[in-house]
């Protein structure tokens, strides 16, 4: 209920108001979801970027831990205009993370959200937001949380651009149990030509590593209505893949942002 009326505060926000909710403002919105005090809050400084992560975590996470990447967050205005600060509005892989009933778990935000690094500059949130020094920040991060827990796998969960994230991470790896993706972006040449935009050039595709992600159990949820990441992205992925076994897909009555929250909770209860 509390999450329904934060969702019901962002829209009339957005759409009394001739401007974006400020950083300040999207900032507080991601702590005020974060209400179990089991859930600590902790700023991960790797060699190049600076992480915002809320982890949940304890000597029991014997077996694995399961964690989130955020979206792209507020990377553009409009169209033409670039965001000074890629903070998500409406930070939607953190929601399914406090969804999510598993005893160890970990958000991460994205480079630049919510924390500043020196390495914050705009081609992070545009072209090259899925470059090789973005994935080698989460590598450090997972290397830091088997520091403590040796011998667990991970399970990484990624929404929008979080899911060429968590997939691109994985395909570097050998001690990813799944990989589940939520209206990700998982090729990111075709989404570009779909969409007519520039291609992140400075950025890897998914799409080109999929023999390193052949024997990884996938999941995604795609949305049937989704104009921000068509499901045509997925299958163009998805026909990378000469044998497909390991790729499960689940279409829902859904748009980019609407409604994955209660869609995931649902999904959470059946898996």
């Amino acid at each position: 209920m509390y999450i329904v009326l934060l969702n019901i505060f962002i829209l009339f926000f957005i759409g009394c108001s001739n401007k974006l909710p400020s950083l300040n403002d999207r900032k507080q919105l991601a702590f005020s979801l974060v209400d179990d005090k089991n859930i600590i809050q902790k700023d991960i400084k790797t060699t190049q970027f600076n992480l915002l992560s809320f982890q949940k975590v304890s000597n029991s996470c014997k077996d694995g831990i399961k964690v989130y990447v955020e979206g792209d967050g507020l990377s553009w205005i409009s169209r033409n205009i670039v965001s000074s600060n890629p903070t998500p509005i409406n930070p939607i892989a953190l929601k399914l993370m406090l969804l999510d009933n598993s005893s160890c778990k970990v958000y991460l935000a994205r480079p630049c959200q919510y924390i500043n690094s020196n390495s914050c500059e705009e081609k992070y949130w545009t072209s090259h937001r899925f470059n090789l020094k973005v994935i080698e920040s989460y590598q450090e991060v997972l290397n830091l949380i088997k520091n403590a827990y040796p011998n667990i796998k991970f399970d990484l969960v990624g929404y929008s651009g979080g899911g060429a994230i968590v997939t691109l991470l994985a395909s570097f790896r050998d001690d990813i149990n799944s990989i589940t993706t939520v209206a990700g972006n998982l090729d990111i040449e075709e989404w570009s030509k779909i969409k007519n935009i520039s291609k992140l050039d400075g950025s890897l595709n998914p799409a080109d590593f999929t023999q390193s992600l052949k024997n990884i159990k996938q999941y995604h949820l795609i949305g049937s209505n989704d104009k921000i990441i068509p499901k045509d992205i997925f299958f163009s992925y998805q026909n990378r893949f000469k044998n497909k076994k390991n790729i499960n897909y689940f279409i829902y009555e859904a748009d980019h942002s609407c409604c994955w929250e209660d869609i995931y909770k649902k999904y959470l209860n059946l898996n």
